[in-house]
């Protein structure tokens, strides 16, 4: 008997089983919570009805986004059980996707579904959630990197939702235009259907050609306002445009350029002013009769008790001081009554007073760079080797942090000084050292000897190398002796001389690094090919603070612009410049590949941009 009832209870429990998985006929979709994606997924697999079904997985995606899990509503979106969604659930779900698309930054999601849309789709929405369907459109082309049809879809979006604000619509029609790439603006020109869409693309194209000349670019809008009085961005410019042609004609005449002239930072310093003088001559929408450059010294002499003589004087603008103990003065004071484009960067913990802005060639930058060129490349652990020191400190600071924001692990930060024995400090950061350790600590253990070939670490994907040029051309054949020659190496600036040397640099080949337009794109360079014929110090580390100062001087017309337009830059001859809220100025540098121990400059993805200044 107990056996019978023990058969029974079994047979009971499987008879409870099977109806609570044998299917969906037991479960209302209609409220069910699933509480993972793979439960949705497989309840809704064993639903009869499809289109009930793929209701029930849309509502869970919806839910998951609302709780803000937007992976576990793109694995259900992306699901080939909603792949044949038709109508009004067709829509449902493409309104989803775009949204958790643009949360994850899934650039590959993105053009996916930019493939299979056209600029008029959001129309099919109702009213009600037109401008939500618009917006989410235009963002997910944007990611896509189809900045045009991002464009043309706010464009329409203006034309048939009267509530949407004329200012931030234009700014973000702007805000995309300029980033079309030259051949596919000038072919969209000419194709243009429409007076809104004829405008806006006239207006980009207008202003493209125009060589980065400020003066050209305020008279070319105002130009294009009379030209189109009844378009809607002529009344009603984007921020940008309208700041450029007030810019154009209120800049900055009685600049002092306050730089070290004698002492140990003399040659810096010197190199500076030659670069801005020489761009302020190049540059043709220069008012010469206006302008005065005054060049003053600030070696042996504190920086604020000059700050203060001049800011009593007629001036509007201070370039310098180079020195950061110089800059780090200022900081004493709250509000500057003159403002100052310093150029080095404020110590870390020193406040930035208000009118205080921050230029230089800055090795964060580079650092930054670096990491985020790693994560591009899909390199997720890292080996480091990086110079002891001040200098050293912040870029390992600035690496290590930025490493850490993006998901990239650096195993082993290796410092060194540049007297070290570098074949031992190669043998530390790639393991081999610890490899070599083992084996001994083993012998010792068993007594015996043992055949051993030392071996770097495995889980390294590539090495970041800081180091000048004598030491990287000592490291780099290390690796390959050391059996890591396999692994991509990156570099900032410090890995290049500056001038071409095929001779010494072919230990560099396939180091990867990164360095300012001035050096890498010299051929390009008309303000280059102009100052080698008539100066000194253009080439090598002098010609990168050359470069500096040129750039200081496109700066100083262009600061209120940066500062009070989100995503203004210059592309300028240290790279595109841009700024931060602290008025700090940022720039993002080129990238090359020594081949045959020459640089060749890697090609990037991104258009040919429109920026003021470029």
């Amino acid at each position: 008997m107990m056996t019978n009832r023990n058969a029974l209870s079994t047979i009971t429990l499987l008879v409870v089983l099977t109806s609570l998985f044998s299917g969906c006929a037991s479960i209302n979709l209609d409220t069910h919570i699933a509480e993972t994606p793979e439960q949705a997924l497989s309840i809704a697999a064993d639903e009869n009805d499809p289109q009930r079904a793929q209701r029930y997985l849309l509502r869970t995606a919806s839910n998951y986004q609302t709780k803000g899990d937007h992976t576990a509503a793109r694995n259900i979106l992306r699901h080939t059980l909603l792949k044949s969604t038709e109508g009004q659930l067709r829509e449902q779900q493409r309104l989803l996707a775009m949204a958790s698309a643009i949360e994850l930054e899934d650039q590959e999601w993105a053009q996916e579904l930019a493939n299979t849309s056209k600029v008029e789709d959001f129309l099919q929405y109702p009213s009600d959630m037109l401008a939500r369907a618009a917006n989410l459109q235009a963002q997910t082309l944007a990611l896509a990197g189809e900045p045009l049809d991002s464009a043309m879809t706010l464009i329409l979006l203006a034309q048939t939702d009267s509530s949407t604000s004329p200012q931030n619509i234009h700014d973000r029609i702007w805000s995309q235009l300029k980033t079309v790439g030259n051949q596919e603006l000038q072919t969209s020109n000419t194709k243009a259907i429409g007076f809104e869409n004829q405008g806006w693309l006239e207006l980009a194209s207008t202003l493209r050609n125009t060589g980065g000349n400020l003066d050209a670019q305020g008279k070319l809008i105002r130009q294009w306002q009379n030209n189109w009085p009844g378009h809607p961005a002529a009344q009603t410019l984007p921020k940008e445009l309208a700041l450029m042609a007030d810019i154009s004609s209120s800049r900055p005449e009685n600049i002092v350029l306050a730089l070290p002239l004698n002492g140990p930072l003399a040659s810096a310093g010197k190199a500076i002013r030659d670069g801005f003088i020489a761009a302020y001559y190049n540059d043709q929408s220069a008012n010469r009769s206006k302008t005065d450059i005054r060049v003053v010294d600030t070696a042996n002499q504190p920086f604020l008790d000059l700050y203060r003589k001049l800011s009593n004087g007629n001036t509007d603008l201070i370039v310098g001081p180079l020195e950061k103990t110089g800059l780090a003065e200022l900081s004493e004071m709250n509000t500057l009554p003159v403002p100052v484009l310093g150029l080095n960067y404020l110590p870390n913990d020193h406040k930035a007073p208000n009118g205080l802005y921050q230029y230089g060639l800055s090795a964060e930058d580079e650092a930054r760079q670096i990491a985020e060129q790693l994560a591009k490349d899909k390199v997720t652990r890292i080996l480091a080797l990086i110079p002891n020191g001040e200098w050293g400190d912040r870029v390992t600071t600035a690496l290590t942090d930025k490493l850490e924001e993006i998901g990239v692990t650096a195993l082993h930060v290796q410092r060194f000084f540049p007297e070290d024995n570098l074949r031992a400090i190669t043998a530390d950061v790639l393991g081999v050292t610890a490899s070599r350790q083992r084996a001994i600590d083993v012998e010792r253990t068993i007594g015996l000897n043992v055949e051993f070939e030392p071996r770097p670490r495995q889980d390294a994907e590539a090495i970041v190398m800081v180091a000048a040029p004598t030491i990287a051309r000592q490291f780099k054949p290390l690796f390959a002796f050391y059996f890591a020659g396999n692994l991509p190496v990156y570099g900032p600036s410090i890995t290049y001389e500056g001038v071409p040397n095929p001779s010494r640099d072919r230990d560099l080949n396939n180091v990867i690094f990164t360095d300012i337009p001035w050096v890498l794109a010299e051929n390009d360079n008309p303000l280059r090919s102009d100052a080698e014929q008539y100066l000194s110090g253009t080439k090598g580390q002098l010609g990168r603070l050359f470069a500096m100062g040129a750039d200081a001087w496109q700066l100083s017309k262009r600061l209120p612009l940066l500062q009070q337009v989100k995503d203004a830059a210059i592309n300028g001859h240290t790279g595109t410049l841009t700024m931060a809220p602290s008025g700090a100025i940022h720039r993002e540098q080129l990238w090359a590949r020594f081949v045959n121990g020459s640089p060749e400059v890697l090609e990037t993805k991104s258009p040919d941009a429109l920026v003021p200044g470029e």
